[in-house]
């Protein structure tokens, strides 16, 4: 009997196993996408949820996920989260993580060679819009990054609301100007020393003032041994100096995978709120 009993339990645990398995995964694609400005390809990669093929007359909500410097378009999926397919699956997004070199997501004024804004706010969502089928208005956009791509996504986002409804940051590097010699942005910028008032109108803090409350929903976070975190701190008191809600988290941690592999949970989870409460109203 008790073999019997045991046999039975297999029996039933594998039949579970079948039923709540899922039978389609995400999908994960690298994509090249012509640049009409900066005269090339470039690559991407983008994530479709596992229901993608179960449910052909679904508009996706789209996460843009913006790397750090040093990184490339495979750096979020590949090193700093590898079950990003996942998660795409259990929220119910497609996510796109856009290649965008040592940018920091400027048009360079001086190289114009760089014109990674145009890029990511204008010809990629294009882009996927024309070929996926999304959500094509910012009620179904929101776009984060880590470190450089942390400020990319509040540069882009506040100088494209009518593109993105929601924004994030992790470690983001959010006012560049205490950091003049550091990661080639002298590169995008010219010098400090000599283009002050270029430095002043190209980092995300100065670019407050374009948005008024309930234009963006905001979230980001830093860790307290983070080098950047006096910036996100002083981000977090202008935003509230000029009234504008957002969700500012700080924990422990550093300018790491680590943080940012956890981050990134809050982030896409804040997202998915947001999709939710705005579907269908723009």
């Amino acid at each position: 009997m008790k073999k019997i009993r045991v046999i039975q339990l297999l029996f039933l645990s594998l039949f579970l196993i079948g039923t709540y398995l899922p039978t389609q995964a995400q999908k994960i694609d690298t994509i090249s996408v012509y640049s009409t400005s900066m005269k090339k390809q470039i690559k991407n990669i983008i994530i479709l949820p596992a229901s993608y093929t179960q449910n052909t007359q679904k508009k996706y909500p789209v996460a843009y996920l913006l790397h750090g410097y040093g990184g490339c378009y495979d750096t979020w999926a590949t090193y700093t989260k590898p079950d990003l397919a996942q998660m795409a699956s259990n929220f119910d997004m497609i996510i796109v993580c856009p290649d965008g070199l040592n940018s920091w997501y400027w048009d360079s004024p001086i190289n114009p060679s760089y014109r990674y804004e145009t890029y990511v706010s204008k010809e990629l969502i294009n882009y996927i819009d024309s070929k996926y089928p999304t959500v094509k208005d910012r009620s179904g956009r929101a776009i984060t990054g880590l470190s450089m791509g942390g400020h990319g996504a509040m540069w882009l986002s506040f100088r494209h609301k009518d593109v993105f409804g929601a924004a994030g940051s992790t470690s983001g590097g959010v006012d560049i100007r205490p950091f003049p010699n550091n990661w080639e942005m002298s590169k995008q910028l010219g010098s400090e020393s000599d283009n002050q008032e270029v430095w002043n109108r190209h980092t995300a803090i100065t670019q407050i003032d374009r948005i008024k409350n309930g234009e963006l929903a905001i979230i980001f976070d830093c860790g307290y041994s983070d080098f950047f975190f006096e910036v996100n701190n002083d981000f977090h008191k202008k935003l509230l100096k000029y009234k504008i809600d957002h969700d500012f988290l700080v924990r422990p941690g550093s300018h790491n995978g680590e943080y940012w592999k956890n981050s990134i949970d809050y982030q896409i989870m804040f997202f998915k709120k947001f999709f939710d409460k705005n579907k269908g109203k723009d």
